[in-house]
């Protein structure tokens, strides 16, 4: 389990659970496993309580990311087996994230089976509203589990890129959408 979903489960702040790991002073055993994962050892027999059947689920925006497709798997594979958790459904697919009619994405989130959704950042379930995402799973007893919370600055910025192409397709159409919205950050930038 991350440090993160650690914390929310023991009723501590994150920040505070990094900073006892920092100090050396967090209760449980625990390693960091990439540059802003940190992964709280805890009992596999509990883990597999507590987790139930996950459902591992990864997507990258276009088929020339079909290595980092691949690379997702593998990282989400290697967190579930030190989790001691029982893999019931991994799904990957390539296609945007502003978009909801994925179809993988559907058939994970209806499977009775995967009472836990994995991903490694939550811009690989959707761009946007991915808390109401999460409520809902939360209201059927199910939750979303975040590998690494952090953003990155080229993520926010190919978020901002999508949003104007989406606002400028339905505006100007299609075609014309995506070099429109590119001239509209520019214009942002210079003025």
């Amino acid at each position: 389990m991350n440090l993160t979903e650690w914390a929310r489960t023991q009723g501590v702040h994150p920040q505070t659970a990094y900073r006892w790991f920092r100090e050396g002073t967090l209760p449980v055993p625990a390693q960091r496993v990439g540059p802003r994962t940190i992964l709280v050892n805890i009992d596999a027999s509990a883990a597999a309580e507590v987790v139930g059947g996950l459902g591992l689920y990864a997507r990258v925006s276009s088929h020339d990311q079909e290595e980092d497709l691949e690379r997702q798997v593998a990282r989400l594979a290697r967190w579930a087996a030190t989790t001691g958790g029982r893999v019931v459904r991994v799904e990957s697919e390539t296609g945007s994230g502003m978009n909801g009619c994925r179809s993988k994405a559907k058939r994970l989130l209806a499977d009775p089976a995967v009472t836990t959704v994995v991903v490694e950042h939550k811009d690989r379930l959707g761009r946007m509203n991915v808390e109401l995402v999460e409520a809902a799973l939360s209201a059927t007893g199910r939750r979303l589990v975040v590998l690494d919370d952090g953003e990155v600055e080229d993520d926010l910025v190919r978020d901002m890129v999508e949003v104007l192409t989406s606002f400028c397709a339905r505006l100007y159409g299609r075609r014309s959408a995506k070099s429109r919205a590119h001239k509209a950050l520019q214009a942002a930038e210079h003025g």
